[in-house]
């Protein structure tokens, strides 16, 4: 019995001995766990750091008072190749600042809504590599229009001059309709007037305009593109055409162009903007040479 007895208590003992020697051991466990944890999140930071990319975005909110300063704040955004500007900007947002505010939709170069100045430029974010650009990356709203907040600027007056030169197809010669279901155009003209019908009405080259940033009733640059395109369209009367042509050749329209190439250097569709304003001087000069 009392051999029993013995042999528990030495049981016991054994037993109390084992449970610190588990606990060092689940401590040790506990540890390494820890420090393989912070040996990846230490990777995965100076993964980050390494890859990651500045940019420096033009911050500015005329509803909250702490922000009616302009400023710019710093994100960084980790990089991969293909990456665009735009990209750059949603992930700030989307990690970051859920209040940064700018304009985006097709992400495909067509909707022109996301044209901002980029280190010094007008480009479209979307279409802007983020790799190809020196760090920090500065995006800023465009110039010489208002900003309404961040990104975002105020285009009604781009709107209203690209409406003034009425930017819609217009003719009375309607085709019959038992034979013809629409108005055909000769081949030679649409490759005459197919780049003017590219633009996308981004602002970017009324924003590069040193004429339209000093004089806002310049109609600029893309207005008068959207003009060339349906004066030069063989499908509209010679009267309609003497009618656009009124419009362009006020003091306001292609007279104020100087010739600076800026519109043409910044249009993210490559429309040779400089090359349709000097055509149409030249016609208006034709429209208004007389012969006696």
């Amino acid at each position: 019995m009392s051999t029993q007895k013995a042999k528990v208590e030495t049981e016991e003992e054994a037993e109390t001995e084992q449970k610190p020697s588990a606990e060092r051991r689940l401590e040790k466990k506990r540890a390494k766990a820890r420090d393989r944890a912070e040996k990846v999140q230490a990777d995965e930071k100076a993964e980050f750091e390494e890859n990651a990319v500045q940019i420096k975005v033009f911050r500015y909110d005329p509803e909250v008072a702490a922000k009616q300063e302009p400023r710019f704040d710093d994100f960084h955004v980790p990089y991969e190749k293909g990456m665009t500007v735009l990209d750059a900007v949603i992930y700030a947002r989307d990690h970051y600042d859920s209040s940064l505010t700018f304009r985006h939709s097709c992400r495909q170069a067509v909707c022109g809504s996301d044209a901002f100045f980029i280190n010094g430029r007008q480009r479209l974010a979307c279409k802007t590599q983020l790799g190809d650009l020196e760090e920090p990356v500065r995006i800023e709203p465009l110039p010489h229009q208002d900003v309404v907040k961040d990104l975002v600027v105020d285009m009604d007056h781009f709107y209203d001059q690209m409406h003034a030169v009425e930017p819609y197809f217009q003719s009375e010669d309607t085709p019959d309709s038992s034979e013809l279901e629409e108005q055909r155009q000769t081949r030679e003209n649409r490759e005459k007037i197919k780049m003017s019908s590219r633009c996308i009405w981004c602002g970017a080259c009324m924003s590069s305009c040193n004429i339209a940033a000093g004089d806002n009733e310049y109609l600029g640059p893309a207005a008068i593109n959207k003009a060339y395109k349906f004066a030069m369209d063989d499908r509209e009367e010679e009267e309609l055409k003497q009618h656009r042509l009124n419009i362009l050749e006020q003091e306001n329209g292609v007279w104020r162009c100087q010739t600076q190439f800026s519109c043409t250097e910044v249009c993210p569709k490559d429309i040779p903007l400089t090359e349709h304003i000097q055509e149409l001087k030249r016609e208006a000069v034709k429209n208004n040479l007389k012969f006696w």
